[in-house]
């Protein structure tokens, strides 16, 4: 069944997994969501390795992750995790191993747990396309699965727990012949590998499926958790959203990502990866995790027929377009903007006003409308952009076309069907019920506004959209939500995991996020435009897949990064990828439009998709090629 990936979509509950022994700190069953982060130092050196890592335990995380690309980086871990015990750190430690299979029986007898990727088993990569027959696809599998008993073996051994760990872009052949390059594949190659463990009675098994895609990263899961749920299998699951960047845009779309699982009970510990110092990553996480224990024991949701959504693909909820809201139009933002209105105020928020033509120009990320108490005679309306007037009167507020009326559903009712009139109209989430639907549906100009009062908003808000579907209500939506933060990351995060996945879900159509204290107007806004390019359903920016660094990394990642950024940050729409290495170069970029990946020391590959295009360039010259390469596809526009 569609919904079999959660028990109850209408009341938070974690999922209930095995408990699996990892160190002196177990994660699953009844613990805690734990969070980790990963070593960006040379993994061969023990000092920084050491330093770094107790960095990141003081910043409170439970695990840290060490990358081990090779026999000697897998053979200092015994000197790592020695001198670690010599400064009284005992945090567990996890090995992260690539492409060759070999190094995890180095490292299963040292660490507490070993990372490993189920496309580097028994299958190799070739160029072009390869038909599996039966017998070849069963014969790799064999060969897998030959591989993979080897390191149970040491494991079990060692108790050294494993993360199946599979990526988008680094599925084997065999999987991608039979499957594709899709959610239900990489939950395959993760399933392949637990009926492995299942048979052998290995229970210290952690499961993932990451992608710099949110829409991939949660479909993907929520289709590993209903496989197994189907199998009888209980694994934890690690979480996260891999390259999602930095900066602001790097904690909404880990947000977004972690979050939406997160909501539906979905994750037994979680790594926000972002392209700054790893121990910067761990606050972050915290933040989310302490958010989602809020919403235990919160208020009943009401109840809804059938679940109708597709939880495994994107599929748009079906609206009729009321102006430009709803229907193919994109999503829209809304804003209320509280300051008396002047040229300079909507300036703020990307409103520019150009007397000398008599026009007006908007950036990129500026809200569609304003909620206002009034505007000025002097300022002449725009004709792309609306306003909102909070009215209990239809007659008094002006008959534009880029002016709606906002009203309270229990005066919506009263005040009778005005059909000809696109207007706003406001109601909590529970209280949006058959008969309520019922009046909405005999007007085809209704907007429905849906707030919650629910700690546990995502699922008040989802609930209430289901019923629309269900009712066959096609009233646009825009979800609103009110929040008390200080603190800017705080708000991010906040409102991302909350709003991200109702889009993830092809929900809404339009964001409305308010914020009662000191925010800037500027980051409210950008954080509504965040959401909505992390869920991929508005794009109006460049977007960075930018990896958060490791022992592999070939150059200094986040001085790169900025440096791309101040080229390419007009490019509105294009997504570069900015990888340290060549391990998680073609893989993690496979989304990207254009990568640029160390492939040496001071040395870049530059990619056009997944195709190379230039090798080994030398550092110094390798953002300007990456600039040439722009221009020659046809993708350049001057700033």
């Amino acid at each position: 069944m569609k919904e079999a990936y959660c028990k109850d979509l209408k009341h938070y509950l974690r999922r209930l997994t095995n408990e699996v022994e990892i160190g002196q700190k177990s994660m699953g069953g009844d613990h805690p969501i734990r969070v980790q982060s990963m070593t960006n130092t040379d993994t061969r050196k023990t000092q920084d390795t050491v330093s770094q890592i107790i960095r990141i335990a003081k910043a409170g995380a439970d695990y840290v992750r060490l990358t081990v690309p090779g026999e000697k980086d897998a053979e200092n871990l015994i000197n790592i995790k020695a001198e670690l015990e010599n400064q009284n750190c005992y945090i567990p430690l996890i090995a992260d191993i690539h492409f060759t299979p070999k190094i995890a029986l180095i490292a299963a007898v040292i660490v507490n747990k070993v990372r490993i990727n189920p496309g580097n088993y028994g299958t190799f990569r070739h160029k072009g396309p390869l038909e599996y027959s039966e017998d070849r696809y069963n014969e790799e599998l064999q060969r897998s699965k030959t591989e993979f008993l080897e390191l149970l073996k040491i494991c079990r051994e060692n108790k050294t727990a494993i993360r199946i760990g599979t990526n988008h872009g680094s599925l084997s052949d065999r999987i991608v012949s039979r499957f594709g390059d899709t959610p239900d594949g990489m939950a395959e190659s993760v399933m392949e590998f637990l009926r492995i463990c299942r048979d052998e009675d290995f229970k210290n098994v952690v499961v993932s499926i990451k992608a710099s895609n949110t829409r991939i990263m949660i479909y993907s899961n929520r289709m590993l958790v209903s496989k197994m749920n189907a199998e009888n299998m209980h694994y934890p699951l690690h979480l996260g959203v891999t390259e999602a960047g930095e900066g602001e845009d790097g904690r909404i779309k880990s947000a977004v990502g972690i979050g939406t699982l997160l909501a539906d009970g979905i994750g037994d510990t979680i790594r926000v990866s972002l392209t700054e110092d790893p121990e910067l990553e761990i606050p972050v996480a915290r933040k989310l995790v302490s958010y989602f224990k809020e919403r235990e024991d919160h208020k009943i949701i009401p109840p809804f027929k059938k679940f109708s959504l597709n939880p495994f693909e994107y599929q748009k909820r079906a609206s009729y377009p009321a102006g430009i809201i709803g229907g193919n139009n994109i999503p829209v933002v809304l804003f209320t903007l509280k300051n008396d209105i002047s040229f300079q105020s909507l300036q703020e928020i990307g409103w520019h006003f150009r007397e000398d033509q008599v026009e007006w120009i908007f950036d990129d990320m500026s809200p569609d409308y304003l909620l206002v108490n009034s505007w000025p005679e002097n300022i002449p309306l725009p004709n792309d952009k609306g306003l909102i007037i909070e009215t209990n009167d239809l007659s008094l507020y002006p008959k534009q076309k880029n002016i709606l009326p906002f009203i309270d559903f229990k005066n919506y009712k009263s005040i009778g069907i005005h059909a000809d009139d696109v207007k706003l109209i406001k109601i909590l989430a529970s209280d949006l019920q058959q008969k309520e639907i019922g009046i909405v549906k005999k007007d085809k100009k209704t907007i429905l506004v849906i707030e919650t009062d629910n700690s546990n908003s995502f699922a008040d808000q989802r609930a209430a959209a289901i019923r629309l579907i269900n009712e066959n209500c096609q009233a646009p939506v825009i979800f609103k939500r009110n929040y008390t933060e200080t603190h800017k990351e705080d708000f991010q995060i906040k409102a991302a995991a909350d709003l991200g996945g109702l889009f993830i879900d092809g929900l809404g159509d339009g964001i409305w996020i308010e914020n009662q204290y000191g925010l800037s107007i500027k980051d409210q806004i950008a954080t509504s435009f965040g959401i909505l390019q992390a869920s991929r359903v508005r794009i109006s920016k460049t977007e960075y897949i930018s990896c958060p660094s490791c022992g592999r990394t070939l150059f200094d990642l986040q001085t790169t990064t900025k440096k791309i950024q101040e080229h390419t940050s007009h490019l509105k729409g294009l997504k570069i990828g900015i990888m340290g290495c060549i391990v998680n170069g073609p893989g993690e970029m496979a989304d990207a439009d254009y990568g640029y990946v160390g492939s040496g020391k001071g040395h870049i590959t530059l990619y056009k998709g997944k195709e190379v295009v230039k090798r080994n360039i030398s550092e110094e010259g390798a953002v300007e090629a990456l600039i040439s390469l722009i221009k020659e596809n046809g993708d350049w526009v001057n700033p």
